[in-house]
């Protein structure tokens, strides 16, 4: 078993298990990040696969539903493309088979909306810019956003086109 600090004692099932429970009351975790904040505590990892193992079977962690969860939450108010949530979702350690089975959540459609939606409100503060300046901005943006380069490209057309109309211009 695990030793705490200062402790001769060793940290029983019971208290790691509570360790877990805390950090799921916090906030949804994987497991992967269970496994490594245990062990970060010195717990062993047989111990640490025993209770991840028993969590797991009455549904206190599940990957997949998080994933889910995530790319969900993640794409709708952050704006997050598939790119940005797969690399997100894998230094979660979540599975590359959950990730995509996640992902399929996301269209194409629904991603170049979202794309277009960030790049209209993005572009109303940037008034005062010229139009290769707001451009080079909106695709900085929008990259950072894990959007591919063609998304990019098309929506920023679309947008600076629409401002272009709309001022007349």
């Amino acid at each position: 078993m695990a030793r705490r600090k200062g402790d001769e004692g060793e940290i029983s099932e019971s208290a790691v298990r509570e360790i877990v429970r805390r950090r799921l009351a916090h906030a949804p975790r994987t497991r992967a990040e269970l496994a490594r904040d245990l062990a970060r505590r010195g717990v062993p990892q047989e111990v640490s696969i025993t209770i991840l193992d028993g969590l797991e079977e009455c549904g206190l962690i599940d990957d997949d539903q998080f994933a889910r969860l995530w790319v969900e939450s993640r794409h709708r108010v952050r704006g997050l493309a598939r790119g940005a949530l797969r690399r997100e979702l894998a230094d979660r350690g979540v599975a590359a088979e959950t990730v995509t089975e996640a992902l399929e959540q996301i269209d194409s459609d629904s991603e170049a909306s979202r794309a277009r939606d960030l790049a209209e409100r993005r572009l109303r503060t940037m008034a005062g810019c010229d139009r290769a300046t707001q451009q080079r901005r909106l695709s900085s943006y929008l990259a950072r956003r894990g959007y591919s380069g063609s998304v990019i490209s098309t929506v920023i057309a679309e947008v600076t086109r629409h401002d272009c109309v709309d001022h007349g211009l």
